[in-house]
């Protein structure tokens, strides 16, 4: 039998894509971040919850880069120029302030490109229902 090659994570893809959408139509991208994940780093401060908001606007950041890992940047909190970083896997969703309109993010067991959950080996038969996701939209 044939094995079926691995794809990479999306989760990055969709915030590269997501990104430009809502900046290409005037609005101020923000990130929910689950500020628990290992690898996040980001003020203290702005942490309610176990969650971050963060706005990643243009205007509101310098060197902003997402890559397959994660996305880090330059800001200011309380008037001082901090360090972000956040893993892909812990950005939740990506959306317009504005609007609210975005994408929550699907859930991935891997956060590194190849790796992921096992694809079935025969098309499901009914047995489990499929999962829905446990994220909600906070606002």
């Amino acid at each position: 039998m044939t094995e079926t090659p691995r794809m990479g994570s999306n989760r990055p893809y969709l915030l590269r894509a997501l990104n430009e959408w809502i900046n290409d139509n005037g609005m101020t991208p923000h990130l929910l971040v689950d500020a628990e994940r290992d690898g996040v780093q980001v003020p203290a401060s702005s942490v309610k919850d176990g969650k971050v908001v963060l706005n990643i606007a243009p205007r509101a950041v310098a060197q902003l880069h997402i890559d397959n890992q994660g996305v880090s940047f330059l800001a200011r909190f309380g008037g001082v120029s901090q360090s972000v970083y956040v893993p892909v896997g812990a950005v939740l969703a990506i959306y317009a302030q504005e609007t609210g309109q975005g994408m929550m993010l699907p859930d991935d067991t891997g956060d590194e490109p190849g790796e992921g959950p096992e694809p079935p080996n025969e098309p499901d038969s009914g047995g489990e229902p499929p999962r829905r996701s446990h994220l909600r939209v906070v606002k």
